[in-house]
C-alpha cells in the first residue's frame, strides 16, 4: 500500500536480540558478556514458560506470547508490515529493554542503555525515516541520564524519550526534573510506557490476573503521583504520553482525582490547578485501542486531538494488525475526522514527524 495514508503508528515494538546489543557494550564490558544481558518482568512470572504453555494449547506450537512474527523482527520485516497495513511509519518501543530500570547495579544499567540506544540506531533508524524511535535511560544515575538523553536526540535522532511505568521512585519524584526539564529544552515527548505488574500485584495467585490489571494500574499509579507532585506544572511546555493502557483508565482516574484535590488539596501544594485541566490541555496524549467500546465517550471529554493509535506489532500478528484497522475505520460511533485525527495526525503532533509526500 506504501506511504501517504496518513495513518501512522504511535507505539511499535522491537524485540531485542541481546547478542547483537552486547556488541555495542562499552568497556570494560565489551567482548566480555553475551546474550543474557537483562531479565524478565520483575514479577515473578516468566513469561516464555508460560507463553509456551499456553501456544501449545492453543496451536500446538512453540512461541512466546507476542512473538507471532511470522518470522525475523528487523528493519526490513519492519518495513514489509508497515507496507502491508499501509501505515506512513511507526516509533518503535523496547519490549525487555524497559526493565533497565530495575537493574540495581548503576554503572551495569548505564552500560545497557547506551548499548540499546546505539544498536537501535544503527540497526533501525539508519535504515529507513520511516523508523523512528525512543530512547532508554538509565534512571538510576540522572547526571548520566541527562547526558544520554542529549545524546540520543541531538547525534542519534530518536524522536523521544520512553521511561517504565515500573520505575521506583514513581515519576513525579524530584529526583527525574532534570530529565523532564531537558526534554523541555529539546523539544521532545517523554513517554511513560506501561511494562507489566511489577511487584505491586504479587497477591495475585494467577498470571492472567496479574496481566489484566498491571498495565492501567500501572499507568494509575505514575499518573498520580505526577499530578499531584506538580510535574505538569513544573513543565507547561512539555508533552507526554502514557502508552500501553488503553484509555478507560484515565477517565476513571480523573474523578478519583477530581475528589482527591477537593478534599486534600492542601497536601498538593505545587498542583496549581483541577487535575481535569492538565488531562485536557493538550499535550497529554493517551495510546487507546481501537476496538475500546469506551472510545466514543473517550472522545466526547478528552476530545479527540490527543488518542494515539498503536499497531503493537511484533506483539500482535500481522493479520491482527490489519484486522484491527479495517475494524476501526469501519466504526459508525465515531466520525472520520476522529479516525484520521487518532490514527496518525495526533501521533506525528507528539512526535512532531513530517507527513510524507504521497507516492
Amino acid at each position: 500500500m506504501g506511504t501517504g495514508t496518513g495513518i501512522f503508528d504511535a507505539d511499535g515494538h522491537i524485540f531485542e536480540p541481546q547478542s547483537e546489543i552486547a556488541q555495542f557494550m562499552p568497556p570494560p564490558y565489551k567482548g566480555k558478556v553475551g546474550s543474557a544481558l537483562i531479565s524478565g518482568g520483575g514479577d515473578g512470572w516468566n513469561r516464555r514458560a508460560l507463553s509456551v504453555r499456553a501456544d501449545a494449547l492453543r496451536q500446538g506450537q512453540d512461541g512466546w506470547i507476542g512473538e507471532h512474527t511470522e518470522g525475523p523482527v528487523n528493519a526490513e520485516r519492519w518495513l514489509e508490515i508497515l507496507d502491508q497495513a499501509g501505515i506512513d511509519g511507526t516509533v518503535l518501543y523496547p519490549t525487555s529493554f524497559l526493565g533497565v530500570c530495575g537493574e540495581k547495579d548503576h554503572d551495569w544499567a548505564l552500560a545497557l542503555a547506551t548499548a540499546y540506544n546505539s544498536w537501535m540506531a544503527e540497526s533501525y533508524l539508519r535504515r529507513s525515516p520511516r523508523l523512528n524511535a525512543m530512547a532508554i535511560l538509565p534512571l538510576q544515575n540522572i547526571d548520566a541520564s541527562v547526558e544520554e538523553l542529549r545524546r540520543t536526540i541531538t547525534d542519534l535522532g530518536f524522536a523521544g524519550v520512553v521511561l517504565s511505568a515500573n520505575q521506583n521512585p514513581p515519576l513525579g519524584d524530584r529526583r527525574y526534573d532534570p530529565i523532564y526539564q531537558t526534554a523541555q529544552e529539546l523539544d521532545i515527548p517523554v513517554a511513560v510506557h506501561a511494562g507489566g505488574p511489577g511487584r505491586r500485584l504479587d497477591i495475585m495467585d494467577r498470571a492472567i490476573e496479574a496481566r489484566c490489571l498491571g498495565h492501567p494500574t500501572s499507568q494509575m499509579i505514575q499518573m498520580t503521583h505526577m499530578m499531584f507532585s506538580g510535574v505538569f506544572d513544573r513543565f507547561p511546555r512539555l508533552r507526554f504520553s502514557f502508552m500501553e493502557a488503553g484509555v478507560a483508565w484515565i477517565l476513571f482516574l480523573r474523578d478519583r482525582m477530581h475528589e482527591a484535590y477537593e478534599q486534600w488539596s492542601i497536601e498538593a501544594p505545587e498542583l496549581s490547578c483541577e487535575p481535569w485541566e492538565h488531562l485536557k490541555s493538550g499535550r497529554i496524549f493517551y495510546h487507546c485501542e481501537v476496538d475500546e467500546m469506551i472510545l466514543p465517550y473517550a472522545v466526547q471529554e478528552l476530545g479527540d486531538q490527543t488518542l494515539l493509535y498503536a499497531c503493537d506489532f511484533p506483539h500482535l500478528r500481522p493479520a491482527r494488525v490489519l484486522h484491527d484497522l479495517d475494524e476501526f475505520q469501519e466504526r459508525a460511533d465515531l466520525s472520520e475526522e476522529n479516525r484520521r485525527r487518532i490514527l496518525g495526525e495526533n501521533a506525528r503532533r507528539l512526535y512532531k514527524i513530517e507527513q510524507p509526500a504521497r507516492v
